[in-house]
């Protein structure tokens, strides 16, 4: 394989990352929050009630100033609450406010993307998510000699 068919692989694949992304924005659009409010409140209702700003944040990469600034602003909307955990961590909880918003808008989202699965085989769904780790760590292993 030439240098330029891996380079047309790699657009590709960075296209359909970002096409992803984009999908993901534009619901948390739809919703009125920021993507990481949306994340925020998608991690609570995968994990439950009583998950952590940690736990979300060893799930899904994010920094911690940016969990926060975003908890902050969903507690100030009335979305969740907070409780004070072992030393420094806090517990977040859906309020019921918090709760309807998951019902009607979080939970379909997952709904939606079990169906996506649902739609390949166990096969083809297992065989997407060993490439993508493969390219995960390979690229993660790369990158570190460069930062």
């Amino acid at each position: 394989m030439s240098n330029t068919e891996y380079n047309d692989l790699r657009i590709q694949y960075n296209s359909l990352f970002k096409e992803m992304t984009d999908i993901y924005h534009n619901i948390a659009l739809k919703l009125e929050i920021s993507d990481s409010a949306f994340l925020i409140l998608y991690t609570i209702v995968e994990l439950g009630c009583g998950c952590t700003q940690k736990d979300i944040a060893q799930m899904y990469y994010m920094s911690k100033q940016t969990i926060n600034s975003s908890i902050k602003n969903l507690e100030k909307s009335g979305y969740i609450t907070l409780k004070q955990d072992k030393g420094n961590n806090k517990q977040i909880f859906l309020t019921t406010l918090g709760e309807k918003l998951a019902q009607e808008k979080i939970k379909p989202v997952i709904k939606i993307e079990n169906d996506v699965f649902a739609q390949m085989s166990f096969d083809e769904s297992q065989k997407l998510l060993k490439l993508t780790r493969k390219y995960t760590d390979l690229l993660k292993e790369k990158t570190e000699v460069i930062l």
